[in-house]
């Protein structure tokens, strides 16, 4: 569980601890492994001190940035007895004060100064990782060794971090529909006695009855320079590097006593299972079967994971071609080799598509599963799931950050750093014979636990949902050292800020081509991977009227069949190529976008030229993909956070081309037709009308050789375009309260129209808004989580569109905590334009923004999406070179105009959606005109947001 909401990861791996190095300092530098030609090895090198410590460094000095990672031996298996979640809470509190660092100091030190942190548990460890500007990379070796070594655990900072670990498991377990199936059934079911049966984020009750003690004897006993690995990787300089290292982390001592191993084993499964499973907002059911499978370091992983990626990676996989497009009965489909430090698991399910039912779903995945026992996949097929791990491998190494978490999980997972490198060898090896034995030995169908997950509705009658049982007494005496904060004047300095590295950035090239496209190349790494980004100045705003979705449907159907190639061909030429190949659209733009390999350009090219100019949209294929929207809309109305999303648009911009979702709405998705979508990209898809950004690996006049080979001939229609629409949404606030009935959370929304991109106060806008609400060191998550524990995260976003943007601000909180949290919003938002923010504030603020994009630069798909977005709203490229001293010449009084005039909450919008019997009174005492529309009556097409009687 990160420390911050990320976007969902997928389920929680198990990694490793063993660890079994040289102790001297050496290079390591391993051949390339066969069949992985295109990746290149991570560079780098390993020492032991002789204290334990374990580190791992790896110098590139093409970036002004590094990276510092720690990775402990400890994770949620390592939870005391009754204490689920531990873990995970302390993962939280290491980011506390220290005796020599004040609460939070870890974001002065890196988002305050352009960069970020974060962390997260897994089974088998737990990682504390930063990004900062390579200057201030001695400040976070000391602070790293700071709270390895002196922590401060003092009762106030443990009550808050436990009340936001509470709002973490609400939002990502109890508030999502299928939270419940895979962060606590599925480990509950797969495992008897191994204690990753337990759930990472834990229980209310356990967390609950924790201690002080308890937290201050499980860091004694894990945090521990034993127990750690040290990885760096970027700008550095390696002597000094080194002499820091051992200034800061050679004087630490472990304690005497040992580490504290799992031993425990999970005995082999006699038969088959079901486990039962229900939750309280469970549109579609859904099914999960668990096989018990080997550890990480086992000879047949690599196969297992070619298995799992010939079953569900990607649309012509196994799973997704049987289940959800030619059968239709599942609306989403996975399976997961979790292969953790000691024996795990394989799975494999499905979210099951609306008329459809469980059993169905059980067998038909099993009926995939006895295909590979009973015969080998094609030696393409095989092919093909290599190509797309190794790419993805590709895509790991673009950031520094992704190159230390390569070398970290290898160290964790595998117990050896070059097994980062070595895998792909391994990969490569494996033949299709031995993914059918793998699958033979470890799928039998008798040996299988099947997860049968459904509403609370259908419990049977009579049968009571399980009480969870008060967690048992631990008593804990913790007898060793207790840290506090030292006066100031006590405190140790931090080392000094060396100087600055310049970045050195891209120089965008352009030309037109006859027939009026924009092709605009940026050659920006040596890294073999390019991005080819195709942006049509059209989205949601061309929707005709009551089709809500159809520009959004246009977009998705891109890839779902040209008039040459079928959908399932076009996903499996792509695929085969380790290619990913995405279709879109947005409020005013849609968007085709390749990311491919260098050498597999020329043939992965063409196919993104034809899915843009030629769709077929064929009425089978809309009706495929309308029922999938159509299920994924069931779920994401019965997850606050989405549903309150859903109403900004309608609220804030009602009665204009964006005054409805762009994804459309249930009514409006069952009205579209292929004509409808014909239509709109007869309209709008032409030449002159398009951008097409090359990123990555490619020289300019490559690129623009294959953009006229590949759209050259794309012809322009007589007719000029016709003029994009100007937004003018109705000032006139409203409040609206969405009732989600045993929902575990409520998602409080304050919203409001914003700038235009052309604004002159642009720039003052996006500083004001990172004051705000721009990242963790920000206002509203300081006053909301940090001082008061009351959510997860809160945040603000300032959307600059063409004519009109758009301001959200949210969180999401514990029912009862609704109306408090809203108070605390607008109270924000009052005091920004009551009164100008520090200077000291200001500059870190700045810096968020500034190492935020410096970031973005430096994946080839981030500086493609930057490119694009400049040339879409008209905005010259050397904007690139500008943006810093544009930022930077943003004034105290200026933020305080600006939120004056656009982020006070005079005239902003009320959406809070929740369980609304829990906050729906003490609301309306705040806002009298509030509604409350039950979510089984909400029409986000209507004027009234409410279906018709």
């Amino acid at each position: 569980m990160l420390r911050t909401a990320p976007a969902a990861a997928g389920l929680i791996l198990s990694l490793i601890l063993s660890l079994a190095f040289a102790p001297a300092a050496q290079a390591v530098s391993p051949a390339t492994p066969p069949g992985a030609a295109e990746v290149p090895p991570i560079q780098f090198k390993q020492r032991r001190l002789a204290n334990g410590l374990l580190v791992l460094t790896s110098e590139d000095r093409a970036t002004p940035n590094v990276s510092v990672q720690v990775w402990y031996g400890v994770g949620s298996k390592n939870d005391p007895v009754g204490r689920s979640g531990f873990a995970h809470l302390f993962e939280h509190l290491m980011f506390k004060a220290t005796k020599d660092l004040p609460p939070e100091s870890f974001d002065r030190l890196t988002e305050d100064v352009g960069g970020f942190n974060n962390a997260s548990t897994w089974d088998d460890l737990t990682n504390y990782y930063e990004v900062v500007p390579a200057n201030h990379l001695e400040r976070l070796l000391w602070a790293e060794s700071e709270r390895m070594s002196a922590l401060v655990i003092d009762p106030a900072s443990f009550k808050s971090e436990r009340d936001v670990v509470k709002e973490e498991l609400r939002q990502r377990v109890l508030a999502s529909p299928y939270g419940r199936l895979f962060s606590l059934y599925v480990p509950q079911a797969t495992y008897k006695v191994h204690p990753y049966h337990r759930p990472g984020i834990g229980s209310i009750a356990d967390l609950d009855a924790a201690t002080i003690d308890d937290v201050r004897a499980f860091h004694q006993a894990f945090y521990r320079p034993d127990n750690a690995a040290l990885v760096v990787v970027g700008a550095f300089d390696e002597a000094k590097l080194d002499a820091w290292v051992d200034r800061y982390f050679g004087g630490l001592k472990p304690p005497k006593l040992p580490i504290k191993r799992v031993t425990a084993v999970e005995p082999p499964r006699k038969g088959p299972g079901v486990f039962d499973g229900y939750g309280p907002n469970v549109p579609l059911p859904a099914v999960a079967i668990t096989w018990l499978g080997p550890k990480a370091s086992d000879p047949d992983a690599p196969a297992l994971k070619l298995l799992d990626q010939i079953l569900s990676g990607g649309k012509s996989s196994r799973l997704y071609d049987s289940l959800v497009y030619e059968q239709r009965i599942a609306t989403e489909v996975y399976s997961n080799a979790d292969l953790p430090q000691q024996p795990g698991n394989f799975m494999v399910g499905a979210v099951m598509a609306s008329g459809h039912g469980i059993a169905e779903g059980e067998k038909a995945l099993l009926a995939q599963v006895q295909r590979l026992r009973q015969a080998p996949p094609s030696a393409a097929e095989l092919e093909e799931a290599k190509n797309e791990l190794i790419a993805a491998k590709l895509r790991e190494r673009e950031t520094i950050d992704g190159r230390g978490f390569a070398l970290g999980y290898a160290v964790r997972i595998q117990g050896d750093p070059n097994k980062a490198n070595t895998e792909l060898a391994d990969l490569a090896a494996v033949t299709p014979e031995e993914v059918q034995r793998v699958a033979q030995k470890y799928l039998d169908p008798e040996r299988r636990m099947t997860i049968r997950y459904r509403s609370e509705s259908e419990r049977p009658k009579g049968q009571p949902a399980p009480k969870e049982a008060p967690p048992p007494k631990r008593v804990v005496k913790y007898t060793g050292p207790v840290f506090s904060l030292a006066p100031p004047a006590q405190r140790q300095k931090p080392p000094p800020i060396a100087a600055p590295i310049q970045p050195v950035l891209p120089r965008p090239a352009e030309r037109t081509l006859a027939n009026g496209l924009r092709v605009i190349v940026a050659q920006s790494t040596d890294l073999p991977l390019v991005t080819a980004d195709l942006t049509i100045r059209t989205g949601a705003w061309a929707d005709p009227e009551g089709l809500a979705g159809a520009a959004s449907m246009t977009a998705d159907m891109l890839t779902e069949g040209t008039k040459t190639r079928s959908a399932r061909e076009v996903a499996r030429q792509v695929e085969a190529l380790g290619a990913t190949l995405e279709s879109g659209a947005n409020l005013e733009a849609s968007s085709v976008t390749l990311n491919v390999m260098p050498d597999k350009l020329t043939k992965g090219l063409p196919i993104m030229a034809d899915v843009a100019r030629n769709p077929a949209f064929a009425p089978e294929e809309l009706e495929r993909q309308r029922q999938l929207a159509l299920d994924n809309l069931s779920v994401a109305y019965q997850e606050p956070g989405q549903v309150a999303g859903f109403a900004a648009a309608p609220v804030v911009f009602g009665g204009t081309p964006f005054g409805h979702v762009a994804s459309g709405t249930p009514e409006s998705l069952k009205k579209l037709t292929p004509s409808d979508l014909a239509a709109i990209h007869r309209a709008w898809f032409r030449p002159d009308n398009a951008i097409l950004v090359f990123t990555g690996d490619i020289a300019p006049e490559q690129a623009f050789a294959l953009a006229e080979q590949t759209f050259g001939d794309w012809a322009r229609p007589a007719e000029p375009l016709p003029p994009a629409p100007v937004i003018r949404p109705d000032p006139r606030p409203k409040a609206i309260a969405i009732d989600l009935p045993g929902t575990g959370q409520a998602a409080v929304t304050v919203v409001k129209p914003g700038v235009a991109r052309s604004d002159p106060d642009y720039y003052t806008g996006i500083v004001a808004n990172t004051v705000l609400g721009g990242g963790y060191s920000a206002r509203l998550n300081e006053e909301i989580r940090i001082k008061r524990g009351l959510s997860y995260g809160a945040s603000s976003r300032l959307s600059a569109n063409r004519t009109t943007g758009s301001f959200r601000a949210s969180a999401q909180t514990k029912n009862a905590s609704a109306p408090q949290v809203l108070d605390l919003i607008r109270a924000e938002m009052g005091k920004l334009a009551a009164a100008p923010p520090t200077a000291d504030e200001l500059t870190a603020r700045k810096s968020v923004l500034v190492g935020s994009f410096g970031r973005e630069l430096a994946t080839t798909n981030g500086l493609a999406d930057i490119l694009g977005n400049l040339a879409l709203y008209g905005v010259p490229l050397d904007e690139v070179g500008r943006y810093t001293a544009k930022v930077e010449a943003v004034t105290p009084q200026g933020v305080q105009g600006f939120a004056g005039k656009v982020l006070s909450p005079d005239g902003a919008s009320v959406i809070v959606a929740g369980d609304a019997k829990a906050f729906a009174g003490p609301l309306r005492a705040k806002l009298p005109d509030l509604e409350v529309i039950p979510v089984d009556q909400l029409d986000l097409g209507s004027p009234s947001l409410r279906k018709s009687r």
